[in-house]
C-alpha cells in the first residue's frame, strides 16, 4: 500500500464534505504561508508523528456502512504524489471523496479529479498576482486559475471559499472575487468567518463579522449564485 505522511485525522465530521458524513485526513506539506492558516504546524513534510496510514486504514474498514466518505484536507493534499493512489485504495472500500485544495498544483489535480467526488476551492484573494502573491507567498496565481478551469471543465461537484481575514481582505476585494467567479460560470461560493490564529492578539471578532455583514455584498452573492452561506 502506498503511504502518505499524514499531519492527523478527524475520524468523524459533519462539515467537511457537504451532505455527507466523513473522516477528515490532514496530509502535512504546504509551499503556502497563508497568515490565517490553523494548519501551519503541518506545512513540513517529514515532522515526526506516531500516526500509521495502514492502521488508519484498518479503521476505515470499520467504517463502511457508517462513514459516507474521507475528505483529504491538508496542508495542501496535492503536494504529495502518492494521493492518487490512496484516494484509489479509499474508494475500493465504497467511500466518497472529497478533496480541499487551494489549487496549487493542477497537473496533478487533473489526475485525481477523475477520482474525487467533491472539491472545496480556497480561494485566498482577488484574482490580481500581487494580491494573491502578498497572501500565499508566491506567485502561483496561474495554478490556481488553471485549477478553477480544470474543475469547470469537469463534472465533479465543487465549491468555491474565502477565509474573510480582515487583515487582508476587504468588501471591495470580496467584491472582485465574487465578480469574477461569477464570470467565469462558478455557481457556489461560500464566505467562512476568519478566527484568529494564536499570534493574532489585535484582530476583533467585530473586525471578523464585519466583512460578512455588508449588505450589497450579501445581495450580490445571494442574487448570484446557487449555492451561498456565510459560515460561522
Amino acid at each position: 500500500m502506498s503511504k502518505i505522511v499524514v499531519g492527523g485525522v478527524e475520524k468523524f465530521s459533519a462539515v467537511d464534505f457537504p451532505g455527507h458524513l466523513s473522516a477528515v485526513v490532514f496530509m502535512q506539506g504546504c509551499p503556502w504561508k497563508c497568515p490565517f492558516c490553523h494548519n501551519a504546524p503541518i506545512r513540513d513534510i517529514g515532522q515526526e508523528t506516531d500516526f500509521s496510514w495502514d492502521k488508519f486504514f484498518e479503521f476505515l474498514k470499520t467504517r463502511v456502512g457508517k462513514l459516507d466518505a474521507v475528505t483529504f484536507s491538508g496542508g495542501e493534499p496535492l503536494v504529495q504524489d502518492c494521493l492518487l493512489d490512496i484516494i484509489k485504495e479509499v474508494r475500493a472500500l465504497g467511500f466518497a471523496i472529497g478533496l480541499h485544495t487551494g489549487g496549487y498544483r493542477p497537473e496533478h489535480l487533473a489526475k485525481v479529479l477523475p477520482f474525487v467526488d467533491w472539491v472545496g476551492l480556497d480561494i485566498k484573494a482577488p484574482f490580481v498576482a500581487d494580491k494573491y502573491k502578498a497572501i500565499v507567498g508566491v506567485d502561483h496565481l496561474a495554478r490556481v486559475l488553471k485549477s478553477l478551469d480544470l474543475l469547470l471543465a469537469s463534472k465533479v461537484d465543487f465549491e468555491c471559499r474565502t477565509t474573510c481575514d480582515p487583515r487582508f481582505l476587504s468588501i471591495e476585494d470580496l467584491k472582485q472575487i465574487a465578480k469574477a467567479l461569477k464570470e467565469r460560470g462558478v455557481k457556489k461560493y461560500f464566505l467562512q468567518k476568519y478566527r484568529p490564529i494564536e499570534s493574532d492578539k489585535t484582530t476583533t471578532d467585530d473586525d471578523c463579522e464585519h466583512l460578512l455583514q455588508d449588505k450589497d455584498l450579501l445581495e450580490y452573492l445571494n442574487r448570484n449564485f446557487t449555492g451561498f452561506e456565510v459560515r460561522r
